[in-house]
Parts: C-alpha cells; structure tokens; sequence
C-alpha cells in the first residue's frame, strides 16, 4: 500500500511475517515469529531464554546448579577488564588508550579515527571510534556522506553495565584489525563503547548529576546525551543499537530468576514508520535471533520485572519517545537495544555476558552488509513519506502498553531448574493509541525559547526563521486544574520577526512532535525548555511567510 506512494521500488521482503504486538489476551511471540492469534490466554516458553540470581552487593554467590547454565563460552576475550584475576573492569584511562591505539594502527585500506565528542560531567573524555574503507577518511562528514550505511554502536549509557563496554572494545579490535573488518567494504561503524564514562568510574547507574542518560534523548539534558545527538546528527546512521545489560535478579518477593541470556527489542515509540519498524524485525531481530540459536544462548524481548498486588509483572520498553532506541526509530533508524544478563552479578559470569553482546550486535553488522541496498531504498521512502504526511491524517500523541497474562519459564533459584511463573506482561510491540489529534503542518516557536531551539538543531531538525512579520492558524493549548485536562485554542497567531517555524514536511518530523506537541509528559514545555505560556503553537495550515534563513 505505501509502495504506491512513491516511484521508488521498495526491497523484497522475507518470507517469515512481522512480529507484531500480541491482541489483549494473547501471548506475545518469540522473536523473529508472527503472534498466535487466541481469544483464551494463552501459556508459552519464553522464547530460548536464559539467566542467573544475584545480590546487589559485590562477590555475589549463587547455587552451583545455577551457575551451571551458564557455563564459559567457546572463545575467550582479551581487553583491560577481562584479563584473569583482574578485579576491576576497564577503566576510563585504559578504553581511552585501548581505542587511541586502533586510532593510530591503521591496517591495510581501513580508516580509522579517534572522535571526540564531548566530555562527560565530570570531564571525562566521551569517545568514538569510526572505521570506514572508502579511502576518504573516517571523520563524520566523510561517513555522513560516503553513501554507505553507518552503523551506531553505543555501550554502558548506564555505569552499571560493563559487559556492554567490554564487548564493544572487542568489536571495534576486531573490525579495525580483526575478523571483521571485511564488513568495512561495504558499511561504516562508529563505537561509543562508553557512553557515561562517570557512572562507570564510580559504578553507578545514573550520570553524575543523577540523570538516566537512557531516557535523556529528547531533551538533552545533559552532556553525554548532547554528544550522543552531535554524533547521530552529523553522520546519519542507518542503524543505532544500544548495547546494555539487564537485572539477574527478579523482585524480592519473586522466588525466581530471570533466564535469558540476552534480552532484544526494536524501537516501540508511537509514529515509528512502518518500514522501518519491519526490517527491524525481519531483517535483524529475526538474525539475531537465529545467531544466539545457534550459539546455544537463550534469548526474549527486552523487559523489566516489578512486583505487583496481582504478583509478578513484566515491562516491555516504554514506548515514550526519550530513548535512544525510540528516537533513533522516530528518525527513520533501525534502532535497537541488546542487553545481556549482568546488573547486579559483577564479574560472574563475564565472558559469558561479553559473548552474547559480541555474537548479537556481530549479527547486526553482518545484515547490515547484507541489506546496504535495501537499506538505502527503504531509508530514502520513508524520509519521503513522513515529509509528506504533513496536515494530514491523525498524529500519536501519547501511547502505551497492551497488558496480557503470560506463563514464563524463569529460574528455580535453588535447584537451577526451569519454574514456570504466571505473570502480567505489558507489551509496547505495537503500542495502543491513548491521544491522537490531527497533525499538523508544523509548529511556532517564539523567538526568546532558545532553549528549544538549540535542542532541535542538536537532534537535526530544519528551523525556519521569520524574516518578516505575518500570521498563521494555529493552535494553542492550555492545562487547567490539576493538569489532567487542557483546553485548546484555533486562532490567528501573528508571528513576529525572528520567531521560527518548524515544519512537519521534514524526515524527522516524528522527532518534531515529540519535543513540540503539547500536553504530553516528555514535550519541552512540561519539561521546563519553553520561556512561557505562547511560546508555542501547533500550526494548522501551511503558512505564507518569508524566511531569512534555514538551519
């Protein structure tokens, strides 16, 4: 159907159907599968999954039986913090050196470059390495530019979460002077394999200034997520995978673990184009799927465990547009998250973790080299196709989980054996509609919200500034008592000169309404980015004004 819209052959398309959000009462799908469609609710395997119990606390113990699902992989990997009898991962001063030293020995035809993308909080270098093969170097306008997809590879957004840096310092070994580095004839790679270097000093979670840098990527609070967006503006990724690791331990009140290996999901923000959401599935998730198969490693969904007052409940990843995974997704990039089973284990069980995120986001590469063409027509539609979509139809403005009850294999933590454990589970696969408004042709925005604006430019949006004076209908909208209801207002609204206009006819106009349209918890304005009450307004016709610049 959309193919119609647009002169452009699309890719042929696997055989094996999408994987799409379960119906209310049914049983979400193993990765890579279509959902069975039942009125009952229905009782599954989670789809090859595996995982281990743990404290909180360093030197973690757990039963012998446990421990014994999870035995050492086939290869054993060699940076800093995997050494034998080390006690500490690697430091900041040692990836900073680790990936100097593959800056510098260049190989062959590789290109290999250092970026400096910013620094952390607490002045920490934040790092990339970029590798290319195209003979025009490796900075990002060469990859921005070179017409070969790039792939994003970020690691340890939380400080908490080693394994996801040590796996990335493998890859970026193996692609600049490795195994993998053939890949590079037909993709560029950009690794940031730690991307919260403060959290990681200090073995935290959050930045130093208490921010989840994991839902930092819509307002841009802090540095590191600021260099994030610098980074996937400038070079254009066709591909962001953010490379994590989740609990081994389910709630206290759980006599279970969770079981996966390694945990998967695709961007579930409302607005993520439809084309780009099924190369996610068929194309990588299904592929990566297969690889971990493969290997022997269990694999599901990407959830989070909670109790509850009707027991134990599993969390999908939000579908609230502030991740780098929903953003990536609302740009038009396949984006993905990877989190193998790690917080809370320390060093238990580390190669292990390292090997399951190697082997998952090796898989991502090799498809990405496999579907480079494909990737590109897919890519070029739907930056057509969201411009387009501008004053017309119906916008997402806010969505949410779909909830069904679902029996899960987990983790007996005293015999090791697999316990079957009945759980709610709210599933963001395809997330349901809770606001819609009509959409509009783009958004005002006065001229003192320079906070606003210097976010938009930050993510790659095309700000319009109004070189004389003229007017517009818009809408403006106003919230009243407790903040549960608002009241909307159409009108003419003189738009002063300097003021800008931020039109929905762009490719990342999903990326637009998710900072702009208002009465949401995540837009600019509730977060405190607009100077006052009128700083913005949804625009409802295209305007007839003159513009002095474009940026």
């Amino acid at each position: 159907m959309l193919g119609a819209c647009t002169s452009t052959p699309l890719p042929p398309w696997p055989t094996t159907p999408i994987a799409t959000a379960p119906a209310p009462r049914t049983t979400p799908p193993p990765l890579g599968t279509a959902p069975p469609v039942t009125e009952e609710v229905v009782s599954t395997t989670v789809p090859d999954a595996t995982t281990s119990p743990v404290s909180e606390a360093p030197g973690i113990a757990e039963s012998g039986t446990v421990s014994a699902r999870f035995p050492e992989p086939p290869v054993r990997y060699d940076t800093p913090g995997l050494a034998p009898q080390r006690r500490s991962f690697t430091t900041n001063a040692e990836l900073t050196q680790w990936l100097t030293t593959l800056a510098h020995a260049r190989r062959g035809v590789t290109n290999t470059q250092l970026l400096d993308l910013g620094t952390s909080q607490q002045g920490h270098p934040i790092q990339a390495l970029a590798l290319s093969q195209d003979g025009k170097g490796a900075g990002t306008q060469q990859l921005g530019t070179n017409g070969r997809p790039t792939v994003v590879l970020v690691g340890q957004q939380h400080g908490d979460e080693p394994a996801s840096s040590e796996a990335l310092m493998v890859i970026a070994r193996e692609l600049a002077q490795g195994l993998l580095e053939p890949m590079l004839k037909r993709i560029n790679v950009v690794i940031v394999a730690r991307a919260n270097p403060d959290g990681a000093a200090a073995g935290t979670s959050a930045t130093a200034n208490g921010t989840d840098l994991v839902h930092d990527h819509l307002l841009l609070r802090t540095p590191e997520a600021q260099a994030l967006a610098r980074l996937v503006r400038d070079v254009h990724p066709a591909v962001i995978i953010d490379a994590r690791e989740y609990p081994a331990t389910a709630p206290a009140t759980t006599d279970a673990l969770p079981r996966s290996d390694i945990l998967l999901l695709r961007a579930t923000a409302a607005n993520v184009p439809e084309f780009i959401t099924k190369a996610a599935q068929e194309w990588y998730l299904a592929s990566m799927a297969k690889t971990l198969d493969d290997a022997g490693l269990t694999h599901d969904w990407y959830y989070t465990l909670q109790a509850g007052p009707d027991g134990l409940r599993a969390a999908m990843g939000d579908a609230k547009p502030d991740s780098l995974r929903n953003v990536g997704g609302l740009r038009g990039t396949v984006s993905l998250v990877a989190a193998s089973r790690g917080i809370g284990l320390d060093r238990l069980h580390l190669q292990r973790r390292v090997h399951s995120l190697v082997l998952a986001l090796t898989s991502a590469l090799r498809t990405t080299v496999e579907r480079a063409d494909d990737l590109k027509q897919v890519r070029s539609f739907v930056a057509r196709d969201t411009a387009a979509q501008a004053c017309k139809g119906s916008l997402i403005v806010q969505a949410g989980a779909t909830s069904s009850r679902r029996e899960a294999q987990m983790i007996d933590p005293i015999t090791g054996a697999d316990r079957a454990v009945s759980m709610m589970w709210d599933s963001t696969l395809e997330p349901r509609t809770v606001v819609d408004r009509p959409r509009p042709c783009g958004y005002w925005l006065s001229a003192d919200a320079t906070d606003a604006q210097t976010r938009l430019r930050l993510l790659g949006l095309q700000l319009m500034r109004v070189a004389e004076p003229g007017s517009m209908l818009a809408e403006t909208q106003r919230a009243i008592a407790d903040g549960a209801n608002s009241t909307v207002s159409r009108a003419t609204l003189d738009a002063p000169e300097g003021s800008y206009y931020i039109s929905m006819a762009q490719p990342l106009a999903n990326v637009v309404a998710a900072a702009l349209e208002p009465g949401t918890p995540f837009d600019y304005d509730a977060a405190g980015l607009l100077p006052h009450y009128g700083a913005s307004a949804r625009v409802m016709s295209a305007p007839s004004l003159v513009f002095d610049e474009v940026d």
